[in-house]
């Protein structure tokens, strides 16, 4: 497990260090360095992919992520034209990377590497990755196929655009993490329990993925529960866009199994509130289990939900975190701040930053006040 990273004049993250476990979870209003933290996870994941991060540099553009040049990755205050990162993992072993800035260029040279051989088994290098972004797949009939990214890379794609094609491969596959398993499942296979935990979002729902081989092009249908059985099938555009921006969530998660690393953006998108604390169940399941997972949220139902799993113990205080990035408002320096609130056993923060997803409690305290 990655248990702590060290940024320094990356964007606005000038001097920024954040300790993490099997659940982080960083929220903070809009353009506070929350995509930068996860951006420079994915441009080193990206480079050792791409076998330049140990040999060339830092590969700014690539599959994972593309931010521009060396101009957009130097922090605008930054005294010297060198940026670094400093990884530690829970086995002790560490990784430390300086890159000088090429401004112009959107490969930054390797201007140090400590030690010089990355171990392949770490965590955010090792094979099973996968990387959600807040834009996922819209509503269409059909979706791409990659049988390279869907086996070799374990992968949904960036934007869960590859998930038909997943389920429709590996759906009928033994639920690998069975501390996954849902107890109103039919099966113990990946579908059973995606249906299961769809069904917390939409009642009854259940998913049909199949390959169209001769466009090789994948579909995707949804049918509903009913008294005497099921409706017929419906097409992604004619269902809430709810069900198919949160599906590459779901499955991701349960596809997951401990020792893998899921970074997703904002999970909670276009869901109900109910459908909200429902993925953080499931999330804070898989982390319990061993999944490591990053979270960007801006849902306090998200947030509040977590607490609840740590009350019922469905997630332990060490094996969460959480991380408010916010920035001082009178500071001359465009840089951020990262408090971290520590969760005890009954869901309580020792402390709570103003504006750490506490909008609803200020709105309620003027409700009151009517």
């Amino acid at each position: 497990m990655l248990e702590l990273i060290t940024v320094r004049n990356f964007k606005v993250l000038k001097d920024t260090e954040l300790i993490l476990s099997n659940l982080t979870v960083v929220a903070g209003i809009n353009n506070m360095g929350k995509s930068s933290l996860i951006q420079i996870l994915l441009l080193i994941r990206q480079s050792f992919e791409q076998n330049t991060l140990t040999k060339d540099g830092l590969l700014l553009n690539g599959r994972l992520v593309s931010i521009g040049n060396g101009r957009d990755a130097l922090s605008a205050d930054a005294e010297n034209e060198v940026f670094s990162v400093s990884l530690h993992w829970e086995n002790n072993e560490q990784l430390h990377l300086e890159f000088a800035c090429k401004k112009k260029s959107n490969l930054q040279p390797l201007k140090r590497i400590d030690p010089e051989q990355i171990n392949p088994a770490n965590i955010l290098f090792a094979p099973r990755f996968q990387y959600l972004a807040a834009q996922r797949t819209d509503s269409r009939d059909i979706f791409p196929v990659s049988d390279y990214d869907i086996s070799t890379l374990h992968s949904l794609g960036n934007n869960g655009e590859y998930t038909a094609h997943f389920i429709a491969e590996h759906g009928s596959e033994p639920l690998e993490n069975t501390a996954l398993q849902h107890e109103k499942a039919k099966e113990e296979t990946l579908l059973a329990n995606i249906d299961a935990w769809m069904s917390e979002i939409s009642s009854g729902v259940k998913v049909t993925a199949n390959i169209i081989p001769e466009v090789n092009q994948a579909s995707l249908l949804y049918k509903f529960s009913t008294p005497c059985g099921h409706t017929e099938n419906f097409r992604p555009v004619n269902v809430g866009f709810g069900l198919t921006h949160i599906l590459p969530v779901v499955t991701a998660v349960l596809a997951s199994k401990p020792g893998d690393l899921v970074i997703i953006e904002n999970p909670e998108a276009h869901l109900h509130p109910a459908g909200q604390s429902a993925i953080a169940t499931l999330i804070c399941l898989a982390a319990q289990s061993g999944v490591q997972i990053i979270i960007e949220t801006h849902s306090d139902h998200f947030l509040n939900s977590i607490r609840v799993k740590v009350r019922q113990r469905s997630i332990s205080p060490e094996n969460l975190s959480l991380s408010y990035f916010s920035r001082d408002a009178d500071s001359r320096e465009h840089a951020i701040e990262v408090t971290q609130p520590f969760i005890d056993a009954d869901g309580r923060l020792d402390e709570w930053p103003r504006g750490f997803l506490d909008e609803w409690d200020n709105n309620l305290k003027k409700l009151v006040d009517f």
